[in-house]
């Protein structure tokens, strides 16, 4: 942990030496992130190190003040540890996702699978695991912001595939004509099976385009947003296929997925 501190200060200290300029700084800006951690120094150090890429972080301490603030408007992510106290993260997360599809990062103790699968099934949009790298912690940020940054409207219309029709415009899904209710991540995993459906891609062509980074045999993020998909859809097992070893293929037939 110390070590973990010390790379923190490390990086924080640079000032003018960060590669991203005012210019850019303010660019960005706007970006209002929220870190829920009773950890007072790891708030401190990293609310300078974000703010010198251009991000605003703010702190709540407790899980009870985590959950107030995290459900105001205006907040673009949170930054989510599990423990914490008065609440804990996971019921944090539970009742956040009843009213708010803000996107969330867990922040888990490294070896904790446990605790990264239940937060991936409770609606997280990705983990992390400390002690962390300030410069991956950013990267997964942005990784996070690009898939819930504004899109123009797509003018190649709607996708329809073995009774799930897929609209990119209005960001809609419909399952044998029921609408389903995803969450971003979900509906662009979804968008690119089904535009390649018949085919297998690869859990490292999905991690590089979903998360920008590669995918390891110990990350379940992927493997988690899959099952929340095949949930949603009426007979999502049989039009999600998992290629072992390999990737996922969207089925393109009721003959293809098994199903009569």
């Amino acid at each position: 942990m110390l070590r973990y501190f010390t790379t923190l200060r490390i990086l924080t200290a640079g000032g003018r030496k960060s590669r991203i300029s005012r210019f850019r700084a303010w660019y960005i800006l706007a970006v209002q992130i929220l870190l829920v951690d009773d950890d007072a120094e790891l708030c401190s150090l990293l609310k300078e190190f974000l703010a010198r890429e251009g991000f605003t972080l703010d702190c709540a301490h407790d899980g009870h003040s985590g959950l107030e603030f995290a459900s105001r408007p205006g907040i673009d992510l949170v930054l989510l540890d599990v423990m914490l106290p008065g609440m804990d993260g996971f019921e944090i997360l539970k009742r956040l996702r009843q009213k708010s599809k803000v996107p969330v990062m867990m922040l888990t103790a490294r070896g904790e699978d446990i605790d990264r699968i239940v937060g991936l099934d409770l609606g997280a949009d990705d983990y992390l695991a400390k002690p962390f790298n300030p410069k991956e912690l950013v990267a997964r940020i942005r990784a996070i912001l690009r898939r819930y940054a504004p899109r123009p409207a797509e003018p190649s219309g709607r996708l329809e595939v073995n009774g799930v029709v897929l609209d990119p415009g209005a960001r809609e899904v419909f399952s044998n004509s029921k609408p389903v209710d995803l969450t971003t991540f979900e509906f662009d995993i979804l968008e690119q099976l089904m535009r390649n459906a018949g085919h297998v891609l690869s859990r490292d062509d999905l991690m590089e385009s979903l998360y920008n980074r590669k995918a390891t045999p110990f990350d379940r993020s992927l493997d988690m947003h899959i099952s929340h998909l095949r949930r949603k859809l009426e007979n999502g097992d049989s039009l999600i296929k998992t290629i072992r070893g390999v990737g996922y293929q969207f089925a393109r037939s009721p003959e293809d997925a098994g199903v009569a």
